[in-house]
């Protein structure tokens, strides 16, 4: 645990960057300009964080996806019926969303 007089520093490796355009509807930028300035951001950090949040969800989602495909053929391999490992895996599935 850190000693309350110690310093945390933060060390961020910097990660290459490329400028991208793009055409967005004149009234949805109006619209993430507002959200920005109510956030105290600016466009492109809000921009940013979208794009980020969504992309890790998405990651995620086929991160999940590939583990119960490879669930199902472990299964596949040490169990006889079709029926039961689908069963399995929707319990699986139904475990997760909740």
């Amino acid at each position: 645990m850190n000693k309350p007089d110690e310093k945390l520093e933060l060390h961020l490796k910097p990660r290459d960057t490329e400028t991208v355009s793009i055409k967005i509807p004149t009234d949805t930028l109006e619209s993430l300009k507002k959200v920005a300035a109510n956030r105290d951001m600016s466009l492109e950090a809000l921009l940013k964080f979208y794009i980020g949040q969504s992309l890790r969800q998405d990651l995620a989602k086929l991160f999940s996806e590939r583990v119960l495909e490879s669930t199902a053929q472990v299964l596949a391999r040490h169990i006889q019926s079709e029926e039961e490992i689908l069963t399995i895996i929707q319990e699986i599935q139904a475990e997760i969303s909740l």
